[in-house]
């Protein structure tokens, strides 16, 4: 249980300066360079760049930005939090993160997703109706990919592969490759049958009631005759000196962009009360770094998982805030974790 994976995650949230002007796409851009550099230098494991098409976030190509942080830190490991394969196209998928990984010298990893927003649909000229369809074969066919020998595969939604021998190839021989899920039993059981690690997208309500799909795909993974790799879970939070302060520099941002996205899905303005009891009692792991260590062991102790991504940025915070964010909890929160889950260990021998 010690030997627990933790990282950070984003979606480039365009933050704030200082002085609180939003600062551009391309600023924010290179926010997320400079964090994941302090991120690398404070031991913290993986950084994680999500893919979105709103204005509200900078990254739509992680692979591009990620390829950036590859050559200027020596082992952090660089994943997708997540690549929406549906509304991309599975060989350039692999071949982008091939060449992550030969610029990483190995660090590369790839989180495929079937995609919570919507926007690369359209934009890419790909219908909502095949929603389920896209995600179905593109992985069957990523799946044949990872095997890095020639494929032949046919579908419906891309064009046909007669023995196609696709580069670059990996120095490992294999990218690794994960499948993020968000609480659907068929996505979890699908990651089971091919035999990827699952990452659990746990960002409301009690973690404790993921613990069924963990059962899910341990035991899909037996009946399918695959592996069942130690399970990964990311969820929204922020560090800052105190509790207080964690609270009050994280809420502005993330009451509008919960309120914009939810007046796109016809929920109601989010309350402070309910901000607070997920604090309490749910997925936001927000506080000084005591606080949030506290809750990051309780949560990987119930669910047994074997890595914790922390999505560190929502809306515009300010950028020596989400600095001072990453310093904290790379620089503490994972060392009292990971001290708390050894204490633990060793009540228990």
């Amino acid at each position: 249980m010690t030997d627990i994976t933790f990282g950070l995650d984003t979606f480039g949230d365009v933050p704030e300066d200082d002085a609180g002007v939003p600062v551009s796409h391309a600023a924010a851009i290179r926010q997320v360079l400079d964090e994941a550099l302090i991120a690398d230098e404070l031991g913290v494991d993986v950084i994680a760049l999500g893919e979105h098409h709103r204005p509200e976030y900078s990254v739509s190509t992680p692979e591009t930005v990620l390829a950036g942080i590859a050559t200027r830190t020596s082992r952090i490991r660089l994943a997708s939090g997540v690549t929406v394969l549906s509304s991309d196209d599975p060989v350039r998928v692999f071949q982008r993160f091939a060449t992550v990984d030969a610029l990483s010298r190995g660090r590369a990893e790839v989180i495929l997703g079937r995609g919570s927003f919507t926007e690369s649909f359209p934009l890419f000229g790909y219908d909502l109706a095949d929603y389920d369809v896209l995600f179905e074969e593109k992985i069957e066919l990523f799946v044949k990919l990872l095997d890095e020998r020639p494929v032949t595969w046919s579908g419906t939604v891309r064009a046909p592969l007669e023995n196609a021998d696709v580069f670059p190839k990996t120095e490992s021989g294999r990218l690794s490759t994960w499948v993020g899920v968000g609480g659907s039993p068929q996505s979890v059981v699908r990651t089971a049958r091919y035999g990827l690690p699952l990452m659990l997208a746990i960002i409301g309500g009690a973690p404790d009631r993921f613990a069924p799909h963990m059962d899910l795909y341990r035991r899909a993974a037996d009946q399918f005759g695959t592996t069942a790799h130690p399970v990964g879970m990311h969820s929204p939070g922020f560090v800052a000196d105190t509790d207080e302060e964690a609270k009050e520099r994280f809420w502005p941002g993330f009451k509008l962009i919960r309120d914009r996205i939810g007046a796109l899905r016809g929920w109601p303005p989010v309350r402070r009360a309910e901000f607070e009891a997920e604090i309490e009692h749910g997925s936001l792991y927000i506080g000084a770094p005591e606080t949030v260590a506290r809750k990051m062991a309780r949560a990987i102790r119930r669910l047994g998982v074997g890595r914790f991504d922390l999505i560190y940025s929502a809306g515009p915070q300010s950028t020596g805030a989400r600095l001072k964010a990453v310093e904290l909890y790379g620089g503490k929160v994972i060392p009292m974790v990971r001290d708390m889950l050894a204490d633990r260990a060793s009540e228990g021998r």
